[in-house]
């Protein structure tokens, strides 16, 4: 595989990763594709985000993993693109500074979500991939949209090492534990327990909350299976909304 189809394949999986694998959650968690097409259409495209923002955001592994692979995406489509990594007019540190730009703020967002640990562990790794390309770039070992694989010297293995664990996190890590996230029967958004009527008097259920409206919310019955409306609700700290695909 050439350095060209290496990078549309791990451009290929941060898609899938982003939209394909949030409509496998919805359908797993739910129970079928019949439920997530009746979730998907009473939800709507504004909280499709929702569901993405669940998985990622609050997954501390999955988020770092893909804010990582993501930040190296788009430093290798710059250089592709001749907008980056390397500028003849402008020093190796000062390269190096603006390099850091999105690892650091990378980091802040994933810290402030999911602790500081965490955050401070992706702008490194993001970082530390993103100072692989450069090193490419600014020796003159990729150019024209192509790499050339053989190491003459410390610099260019070292930046082999990155390189390949780039490939690795994007190619296997990521996918794996997207699939991980998406088929361990958590909800991706809170769980509450309201007030239901549905026609046979009301009833205490528990719901996977899509939206609030007034005093009450919609939401997806998990043990009836539907989108009802409830009222009176309190929060209910269990996430589990179904066996992961694993014990099921």
């Amino acid at each position: 595989m050439s350095e060209g189809e290496r990078s549309g394949a791990e451009r290929a999986m941060l898609t899938a990763a982003l939209c394909a694998v949030p409509v496998l959650k919805l359908s797993w968690t739910l129970g079928g594709g019949e439920a997530a097409r009746e979730a998907l259409d009473t939800m709507g495209p504004k909280n499709w985000l929702d569901i993405m923002s669940g998985m990622f955001l609050f997954e501390p592994l999955l988020s770092t993993v893909l804010g990582v692979t993501a930040a190296r995406a788009f430093y290798l489509y710059l250089g592709e693109r001749g907008r980056g990594p390397a500028h003849p007019g402008r020093t190796a540190a000062a390269t190096a500074a603006s390099a850091a730009i999105v690892p650091a703020a990378l980091g802040l967002v994933i810290g402030a979500l999911n602790g500081w640990d965490w955050g401070l562990t992706a702008g490194i790794a993001g970082y530390l991939l993103r100072l692989g390309v450069l090193a490419d770039h600014r020796s003159g070992r990729y150019a024209g949209g192509h790499r050339r694989s053989r190491a003459a010297g410390p610099l260019h293995r070292t930046a082999d090492l990155v390189w390949g664990t780039g490939l690795l996190l994007t190619l296997l890590v990521l996918p794996v534990l997207a699939l991980a996230a998406a088929l361990d029967g958590r909800s991706w958004a809170g769980t509450v327990r309201c007030d239901v009527d549905t026609g046979s008097g009301v009833s205490r259920a528990r719901l996977i909350e899509f939206e609030r409206q007034g005093d009450g919310v919609v939401g997806w019955d998990v043990a009836d299976g539907g989108v009802v409306n409830g009222s009176r609700c309190a929060s209910d700290p269990d996430e589990v909304v179904r066996e992961p695909w694993w014990r099921a």
